[in-house]
């Protein structure tokens, strides 16, 4: 009898349509996935919530954070490295010492941009959660003084007129010398462990069959890209599509642990069991 097929949430942006293209179409080995596209903080809200939770899910490290009893890391398909980082930006006049009387529109509570800017930054006046990709234009709109940007919007802010306060991931990358973890794969706990093994491996194999022949996925990537022009999708490829999505390694895990150990040393996430399939609670 086959395989029931898994349920996969990720989101439409470039990296993930990517590197997941030949695993949800069946090209590489591996568990059957369905795939449901939503952006990062819906499928952040799903998995924290609990409700109708999806077998194998793209995490922001906060809201796994949130439900680590119920969701263990994947070894491959993590959005992490260097020069990554999220942004905050602003109209032109405007500097980060400003921040403290701003209103800061974040993508949202769960996000691990919104970690670093809580942990990295001043408290700014209000924060205001909503899309990612509404977040520019209420800046240049002005209904918030400044944005915490992600994804595409991390390439395409100067053509709407705003300016860069800061790089979170260069503050990170700073302190701690690793690499930034920004979201990884999570399965769900109760799945035995040969099936989470096999979507560990699959998702691997999808990743460099990807990086090995990048034409086969294009036009799955524009189907569902927010950014049209094909130069800021390869930017956002070769941005957040690297080694560590092949395979975390130490050094990803390590900078997993660090992020989670840091939210929860200061009290920005609560305390849980590991992360990791394979540790004990």
């Amino acid at each position: 009898m086959p395989a029931t097929p898994l349920r996969f949430g990720f989101s439409p942006c470039p990296n993930d349509t990517f590197a997941f293209w030949a695993a949800v179409h069946g090209i590489v080995d591996g568990p059957p996935l369905v795939p449901e596209m939503a952006d990062i903080e819906a499928l952040n809200a799903r998995a924290v919530r609990g409700v109708d939770p999806l077998p194998v899910s793209k995490l922001s490290l906060p809201a796994l954070a949130r439900c680590v009893d119920r969701y263990a890391v994947l070894p491959s398909g993590a959005a992490l490295g260097f020069g990554c980082g999220p942004l905050v930006v602003a109209r032109p006049g405007r500097s980060l010492a400003d921040l403290p009387a701003m209103k800061l529109a974040i993508p949202g509570a769960h996000t691990t941009a919104f970690l670093l800017a809580s942990s990295l930054l001043p408290r700014p006046a209000e924060v205001v959660a909503m899309r990612f990709d509404r977040i520019m234009a209420a800046v240049v709109g002005g209904a918030c003084d400044a944005g915490l940007v992600i994804h595409e919007s991390r390439f395409t802010y100067e053509q709407h007129g705003l300016v860069q306060l800061c790089d979170l991931g260069v503050l990170w990358e700073r302190q701690t010398g690793g690499p930034l973890p920004l979201g990884v794969i999570a399965a769900r706990r109760d799945l035995d462990a040969a099936t989470f093994a096999g979507i560990g491996a699959m998702l691997r194999d999808s990743v460099r069959l990807a990086r090995a022949e990048p034409e086969r996925p294009r036009a799955w990537i524009r189907e569902h890209a927010q950014e049209l022009a094909e130069e800021v999708q390869a930017q956002h490829i070769e941005l957040y599509v690297n080694d560590f999505s092949e395979e975390l390694g130490d050094d990803g895990r390590r900078a997993v642990d660090e992020l989670l150990r840091r939210g929860r040393g200061c009290g920005l996430l609560p305390a849980g069991r590991s992360p990791w399939h394979e540790e004990a609670p």
